[in-house]
């Protein structure tokens, strides 16, 4: 009998990217019109919440993160990158270089 984790593991890239931006669009609409999540949804839920965004730049910020995860598992990553990943990619492309 093979776990949840492996299952999931099998999912193929263009499924889960798929998933990834339902849930992004549900999030986009303000609106959830489901109450089970996938283990991998609930941690990108909970994160996204810790970033708290500003309510002004919530919306852009979001879409520009999806446009970020999609072009990563476009490229074969195996799984949507963080919110909190996105924006601390995005902080260390503005600093400075030396």
């Amino acid at each position: 009998m093979r776990s949840e984790l492996q299952l999931e593991s099998e999912i193929d890239s263009e499924a889960l990217l798929n998933q990834f931006n339902r849930l992004v669009q549900e999030l986009l609409r303000g609106t959830m019109n489901r109450n089970t999540f996938r283990p991998w949804e609930i941690q990108i839920l909970l994160d996204i919440e810790t970033c708290q965004l500003k309510d002004g730049q919530k919306r852009e910020t979001m879409r520009r993160y999806q446009r970020a995860v999609q072009r990563q598992m476009e490229k074969g990553v195996a799984k949507p990158m963080k919110l909190s990943e996105y924006l601390e990619a995005n902080r260390l492309k503005r600093l400075p270089m030396d």
